[in-house]
Order: structure tokens, then sequence, then C-alpha cells
């Protein structure tokens, strides 16, 4: 606060100074809006076998480089540069682009470059915006070594930019791409001299995580919410109309109810005990939890069709991929000690869970890795926006976990600070930090 008073004090005496010191004097006034803070320049990345994708590099308007470079790398599914969760419209008045709130590498870009960095963030190979998949075979095919791959090489084209310092170089992951960040980490221990994991995946994403996500999950939500008595009985009726139970199950009265056809060509209720038209009552642990573990098998069972764009995800390719993929947890230890590693946890994470965040710590931890930091922020979800534990709201990445994000990154690329301009939420090195 004083150093916010102290430059406020000092900027009121400079325009004093121009009106009554020296009457003579012309001068214009800009309002901060009207200042240029940030460059953006595009560009197109080269991922090899005649494959390219869009990128965007932002990095200080002001000021002398080269600047420290940071390279993001994106999470799973259809996923554009920016991380857009939810679709770009166009305002049918002014012709301009309305985006949503919930943007976080684009936050991420912005926050970062106007504090002296210049940060890469790059389309996933066959995507574009608004969940559009440009070329259907390229996205359908590819594979997690795939995006391991096109990390790489965006991590090639950040360090070649002119702006960028690279003996600087940082890698922000979150969600898939804390997989992903460590492993180009390893494979390139003379480049990258810090890692960020953001939301971060420890253990295997399609059966740990898709387990924690289609199991746990849901019936963690029928015994601490809808079983009101206590007695492990949950109501199909109520189940069925509960808009968060039917996010994360699925339509269970349809599962409940559905038929199947027998040899002879007619139709027969697969569990015909349960009646719609009066309220049943299952047990959650007897009947609902079988259910749910007969739709993972059943979504585990990958088929690849002749003429399958995949134009949904998960793509069959890329979760055969990661279902063989070692654990992170496997393999965080093998990160240079010289590179600073930070992870960044909401608590409420319904799609990561803080448990995997845990288990990363102990793991560095257990190797002695001597520069790992975790941050865990109470009621913020997987895109950092206040959530509930059962399901990620959206919206915009929160000012305090940027400030910590920027604070380790600032402390970890050479820059030099008074101790009074040592933000307040910034933890130490080696430790657990709770917000």
């Amino acid at each position: 606060m004083k150093i916010i008073i102290a430059a406020t004090i000092l900027s009121l005496c400079a325009i004093s100074f121009l009106i009554y010191g020296n009457s003579a004097v012309n001068f214009t006034v800009y309002a901060q809006s009207d200042l240029q803070t940030i460059k953006h320049r595009n560009l197109v990345i080269d991922l090899g076998n005649g494959v390219k994708t869009n990128a965007q590099l932002t990095y200080p308007a002001v000021g002398k480089g080269p600047y420290p470079g940071v390279l993001l790398i994106p999470g799973t599914g259809l996923v554009d540069m920016n991380e857009t969760l939810g679709h770009i419209r166009i305002d049918n008045q002014t012709g301009q682009n309305i985006y949503p709130p919930t943007q976080p590498f684009w936050q991420i870009s912005e926050y970062l470059s106007e504090r002296g960095f210049a940060v890469l963030r790059y389309d996933k190979r066959g995507v574009g915006t608004n969940f559009t998949t440009l070329d259907s075979n390229l996205w359908g095919n590819a594979t997690i070594n795939d995006l391991i791959h096109d990390a790489d090489r965006a991590l090639d084209v950040l360090i070649q930019q002119p702006e960028v310092d690279d003996n600087k170089i940082t890698l922000i992951g979150h969600s898939e791409g804390t997989t992903i960040a460590p492993r180009v980490a390893i494979d390139n221990p003379g480049k990258v001299d810090n890692i960020v994991l953001m939301g971060a995946v420890a253990q295997n994403v399609v059966r740990e995580i898709g387990y924690f996500q289609g199991l746990t999950l849901p019936l963690l939500y029928a015994q601490q919410v809808l079983d009101h008595d206590h007695n492990g009985l949950l109501s199909v009726q109520e189940a069925s109309k509960n808009p968060v139970f039917s996010t994360l199950s699925g339509n269970l009265t349809l599962r409940l109810t559905q038929n199947i056809i027998t040899p002879n060509g007619t139709a027969k209720q697969l569990r015909p005990q349960y009646n719609t038209n009066n309220d049943t009552f299952v047990s959650i642990n007897d009947e609902l939890k079988p259910i749910l573990i007969d739709n993972l098998k059943s979504l585990s069972v990958i088929i690849v069709t002749p003429g399958n764009k995949c134009s949904t995800h998960p793509c069959p390719i890329w979760a055969r991929s990661q279902a063989a993929l070692e654990p992170t947890l496997s393999i965080i230890g093998n990160v240079p000690t010289t590179t600073g590693i930070l992870i960044q946890q909401g608590q409420n994470d319904s799609q990561t869970p803080i448990q995997q965040a845990f288990l990363l710590q102990q793991a560095l931890i257990d190797k002695k890795h001597p520069d790992h930091t975790l941050i865990t922020y109470p009621n913020l979800g997987h895109v950092f926006y206040p959530s509930s534990e059962w399901l990620t709201s959206l919206g915009p990445i929160q000012p305090y976990v940027l400030a910590d994000l920027y604070a380790w990154l600032e402390a970890h690329s050479g820059f030099t600070r008074t101790p009074t301009s040592m933000p307040s939420s910034y933890s130490s090195l080696s430790n657990s930090t709770t917000k």
C-alpha cells in the first residue's frame, strides 16, 4: 500500500509542476486505457509432416528485451490457444466479438506480458476457435505423444523469438498440460528453467482420473447430498431431476430403464424392477455403484471405426494413448534439480482433485527436489474460479492466483525487487501454502 500511495503522490506532484511550475509547457494527459502495454504477434508453428497450427506471442510494449519466456501448454479437448471455455459470438449491433468470461490462457498471457514476460500460446493440432475441428483426421488421430511433440516444437519456436531470453524459459501446463510440461522439461534440461502445474494430474488421466470423475464423485454426491435419511438409499426421481447429479452421472433414469434387444428382436427392459411411474429407491452401494462401474467399463472399450471423424472428446486413439502413458507421479522425480517447480491447485477442483497435487508434492519431497512449491486455494475449482466441490464453475482466474504465479515467476526469472514490493500472498519455495 505504501508503494501505491507513493506512486500516486509522485504522479500528482509531476502534474502540478506541469500546470503551475511552467505555464508555457503544453502537455497531454493520456488515460491509462490509451496506453499500449502489450504487443501481440501472430505466428504459425510447423509441427512437422505438413502439420501447422496457429499461435500468438505477447510481450511488453514498453521496455527493453529480451524478456523471460513462457510457454502455455493446454488441457484436454478441443482447446484453442486461449483455452476458451464457451462460445465466442458476434454482437449483432457492433459486429464485435464477444468472448466468454473463461479464457485462462488469454488472462495469463496478458497478465504476465504486462509485467515483463514474453508468452507463447498455441492452438492444439487440428483445432480452431469455438470448439471447431479444422482437420478431423488430424485431431481424431492425435495421441498424447503427438501433443508432447507439439509442445516441444512450440518451445523451440518460443526460444527463437528475438524478444525472448532463451536462458529464462518457463513452461506452464494446465490440466492435461501438467502431464506434458514435466516431460518436455525432462527432454530439454538445458532449455527449461521452470515448470508450473495448474490443476495438476499425478496419476493416469484415463484410469485414475476417469475413475474419480465417473465413479467416486457421483457416489460421494449421492451419499452426502441426496441420501437425506442416511440409510444408503437414493430416490431415483430426485436424482434424475437433480442437475448436479445428472451432470456427474448422466441420466440415471435412462440407465435404470433402458431396454435391450433380445435375440428374437423384441425389446426388454434391462432392469424391470424399476418403475418410473412411482418413486423408486436404489441402494447407493449395491445398485448405483455397479451401474456407474458398468458405464465406466463401456467407456473404456475403445473402438476405432472406419470414417470416425471424432468430433467429440475423448477421441478413442487419444484415450488409448493416455491409458498407456506412465503416470506423471512416476516421472516427476526426473525433472532436473535445477528446474523450479510450482504447483497451483484449487481445493474444490472436481476434475483433477487436490489429492493429485499432494501426491506430486510428496514425490518431490521423497526425491529431495530442492525447489518446489505447492499453493492451494480454498473454494476455487479447476479454472481457479469459485466453484462447489462437485462441479467446476466457469469464470475468470482470480487475481490473487495470478499474483502468486507472477511473484513466483519473478523470483525465478532473475528479476530484482525490494522486500517491500513482495506481495503478501507470496509463499516460500519450500512450503505448501493454503490461500
